[in-house]
């Protein structure tokens, strides 16, 4: 649990940030992380079309800079996007100078404001100013299917353990984690609306 879903003392460390949404309505935030590339994000898109349903892509500049037409297409389906740093830049082992020079080149090709930083972690300062421009985004549940050690069956049931209203869920449209999205998040999604979840984006 330390790692799918933190305990409200470790939230704490960032406050102000967003973890989770409206624990009083039956609603869930579906968000991807590290896109979007060709050989994943397409998939994406037609598999939340299949259910009709939307999320929220916290997308790496450089991928937006490599494929506009895929960025829009994000939009023009109707999902949302928000900035997850030009290089997937980790805050903790760069300044904070150079980590804010990367966010702000990333604002150059996605129009948002919603940010959530890579690895989920920020140095002090880093949050702060950060949070002058945007709304920090965290999460609820992290699918962990970025972990190739973590078997794709592992991954959905991570979703289906920890997920409860106003979850804001994390996979990712990336290579790395490909394999055990592909398997775990259409059934996980499956799984949800049969509880009677609905989906919104943030």
């Amino acid at each position: 649990m330390w790692i799918e879903q933190l305990p409200r003392f470790m939230r704490a460390i960032y406050p102000l940030a967003t973890w989770r949404m409206s624990s009083h309505e039956k609603v869930i935030y579906l968000t991807f992380d590290d896109g979007p590339i060709p050989e994943v994000t397409p998939w994406v898109l037609d598999i939340l079309d299949k259910y009709n349903i939307k999320a929220t892509f916290f997308c790496v500049g450089e991928n937006v800079m490599r494929y506009p037409d895929l960025y829009q297409e994000l939009h023009r389906r109707g999902h949302r996007t928000g900035n997850h740093t030009y290089n997937h830049m980790r805050g903790f082992t760069t300044t904070s100078k150079t980590y804010m020079a990367n966010v702000e080149k990333a604002a150059q090709y996605i129009d948002s404001d919603l940010f959530r930083p890579p690895h989920g972690g920020l140095r002090k300062f880093q949050y702060w100013e950060v949070r002058m421009k945007y709304k920090v985004i965290l999460w609820d549940v992290i699918s962990r299917d970025y972990d190739k050690d973590v078997p794709e069956a592992k991954v959905l049931r991570i979703v289906k353990k920890y997920t409860r209203n106003g979850s804001i869920i994390v996979f990712h449209d990336s290579l790395k984690a490909e394999r055990n999205m592909r398997y775990a998040m259409p059934r996980a999604v499956e799984y949800l609306l049969q509880q009677g979840y609905e989906f919104r984006t943030l």
